[in-house]
């Protein structure tokens, strides 16, 4: 099996928060980078990567500069192509940055060709060390949103089955440590003891 067409392109998904409803984000859309492999067997991959930012055009353009080296590869051969595309693209930068989100798009769309080719899913070929994993919610408890949404909608998320989810902290303007915990403290008592609550926090002064 040999690759014979890598084809990109960005897709513009609604900004919305679905899990809890909560108040509009600052842009009307949110961009992605989706990647389509093409095999001479027929066979066909999906891969995608974001960057949320301006650079999305900048994405696609590495992401059309790393696919168009791996036409005429083995898409089976995953680890070879990915050390094909790091010794291209490491440099005297090193890894990261968004060649390391470029290489993700094509990596998920070979992992994806592999899959489909023999008849197996990801988790399969993975070992599968599980039949069933936990999820949990990210996404509805912003540091942007008012505290009045937040401590409505986190219980909204344990209605919804959510044992798990993930708030975030430090709002990056007028905040203070104290009413961070603050936060923290009303989000905990709004979904109660059993629920693991995660966080991200971001320096006031970032």
């Amino acid at each position: 099996m040999k690759v014979t067409r890598v084809q990109s392109q960005i897709v513009q998904l609604p900004a919305e928060e679905p899990l809890a409803g909560g108040p509009p984000f600052h842009r009307p859309f949110h961009e992605f980078v989706t990647l389509r492999i093409e095999t001479d067997a027929g066979v066909e991959g999906i891969g995608v990567s974001f960057f949320a930012t301006a650079l999305t055009a900048t994405l696609k353009l590495a992401v059309d500069q790393l696919g168009a080296m791996v036409i005429g590869d083995d898409p089976l051969r995953i680890e070879a192509i990915g050390q094909k595309l790091r010794d291209a693209t490491g440099g005297w930068a090193g890894p990261g940055g968004i060649s390391t989100l470029a290489f993700s798009a094509i990596d998920m769309a070979l992992w994806d060709i592999k899959g489909k080719a023999l008849g197996q899913s990801l988790a399969t070929l993975l070992g599968r060390l599980r039949e069933r994993v936990p999820t949990y919610a990210s996404g509805a408890l912003l540091r942007t949103h008012p505290l009045d949404h937040v401590v409505k909608a986190a219980p909204l998320l344990v209605e919804k089955g959510f044992t798990q989810m993930k708030m975030q902290l430090a709002l990056p303007s007028d905040t203070t440590p104290g009413s961070e915990v603050e936060r923290a403290k009303l989000i905990r008592e709004a979904v109660g003891p059993d629920v693991d609550l995660m966080c991200d926090i971001i320096s006031a002064g970032a």
